[in-house]
């Protein structure tokens, strides 16, 4: 399809958007069972799917990947983890305009957030990793995010005698990259966060307040739902930043690498300016906005968005209506989430 095509077909939407100290893995007691996946009631036919109650993981191995998610011998120089820009406190992200690598290198795009994040169809900004296991062996051996040796992490972690014992408990082969991302992907699986407007996509007309309801309305009336959809509003698609007008001329800095997006991937020039759809869940904590991080509010993002993304001139009152129901996104870490 061509992307004249796909352009008139897609309404754009609202594209808001990712040291701590080490913790041998060994789990309590009562974390050691495996999570089984709660499905919801079925919920009346909208654009935005209800998020599970709780998601089907081997609970060993997510506190494993807890350990390992929030422990900086994965990082170059013992001074970062995954959680240094994937701040659970913050939505998953970070709040920063772009995060801030080993020896302090900046990089070059805004962290989207982890939470919910095994539900987008693929990974990272650009989509170059397929699920959650190859996104988490990447920023590893990035020179400016973690600069890391995947061999040199395997080795720091066998000096650990709980690492050593628990691996060797969950995979036959012991401590290996391709383990240790396993059970980090499955960590960030479990990082699932219901919030009150999924208890109302489920029937209960009381859990969000009637301001919610018609941020609602004016969400899916303003055409945002072209994108923002699914069980994660968004993470389903990609879309071109600057569908009806151009972003890049008017923001007044110049194009960077990272602003060309999907095409980093494809090599494709029809894929310039191509990003995942981020998920809006959590939105409200997750700030700045857009893969630059050039948006301190959702008010402004949201107005942002509706110019350049819609073709619309959202009044104050539309905009502030949605971001009223962005809010209602906003749900609750499961117990485990946290070291």
């Amino acid at each position: 399809m061509s992307q004249m095509k796909w352009a008139l077909i897609i309404l754009a939407a609202v594209a808001v958007t990712g040291c701590t100290k080490k913790e041998t893995p060994a789990p309590a007691a009562e974390e050691t069972a495996a999570v089984e996946e709660e499905k919801p009631a079925v919920a009346a036919v909208e654009p935005i799917q209800p998020l599970p109650n709780s998601v089907n993981v081997n609970m060993e191995k997510v506190l494993l990947g807890r350990s390992l998610f929030h422990d900086n011998a994965l990082s170059g120089d013992g001074t970062l983890s995954c959680a240094t820009c994937h701040m659970l406190d913050h939505g998953g992200a970070e709040p920063h305009k772009t995060s801030t690598g080993i020896r302090g290198q900046v990089g070059p795009i805004n962290s989207p957030s982890v939470l919910n994040a095994g539900y987008n169809f693929v990974q990272f900004w650009d989509g170059r990793a397929k699920d959650l296991q190859e996104q988490a062996a990447g920023p590893v051996e990035n020179p400016i995010e973690m600069g890391a040796k995947w061999d040199n992490v395997v080795k720091r972690l066998e000096k650990n005698t709980e690492y050593v014992a628990t691996f060797a408990k969950l995979y036959d082969d012991g401590i290996t990259k391709d383990n240790a991302t396993d059970a980090i992907a499955e960590y960030e699986k479990s990082l699932i966060t219901p919030s009150r407007f999924d208890k109302f996509l489920l029937g209960d007309e009381t859990a969000i307040t009637d301001a919610e309801k018609k941020g609602y309305t004016t969400f899916k009336e303003a055409g945002c739902t072209a994108c923002h959809t699914g069980i994660i509003a968004g993470g389903t698609m990609f879309q071109k930043m600057g569908l009806v007008k151009d972003y890049f001329a008017d923001r007044g800095t110049p194009v960077t690498e990272a602003d060309l997006g999907r095409f980093n991937v494809t090599k494709n020039a029809a894929d310039k300016h191509f990003f995942k759809v981020p998920t809006l869940r959590n939105v409200e904590l997750t700030s700045p906005y857009l893969h630059d991080g050039s948006r301190a509010t959702l008010e402004e993002t949201v107005k942002v968005m509706g110019t350049y993304q819609l073709g619309k001139d959202l009044s104050d009152a539309q905009v502030n209506s949605i971001v009223t129901f962005l809010k209602s996104l906003t749900g609750t870490l499961p117990a485990h989430a946290k070291p």
